[in-house]
């Protein structure tokens, strides 16, 4: 689950800086409805990362969790 979250991240962030590449790379004269959308799409893919970052955090913690239950519960014998 982890490794999952931590591909989503990568994938966004790597969206977001290919928007950003593409939106610096175009000429001053470029069209402004496509730099507009090349805005929306990049708030868009940090949006993705942050909520993607989130589950990380919140898988992450309940493992921890999971892991502090396992280690007060009585042993089975």
């Amino acid at each position: 689950m982890t490794s999952e979250a931590l591909r989503k991240i990568l994938v966004a962030g790597a969206a977001v800086a290919a928007l950003s590449f593409t939106a610096a790379c175009k000429p001053k004269a470029a069209d402004e409805a496509a730099s507009s959308e090349a805005a929306v799409a990049a708030s868009a893919a940090t949006d993705a990362s942050v909520a993607a970052a989130s589950a990380a955090e919140a898988a992450s913690s309940a493992a921890s969790d999971a892991s502090a239950a396992m280690s007060a519960a009585p042993a089975n014998k």
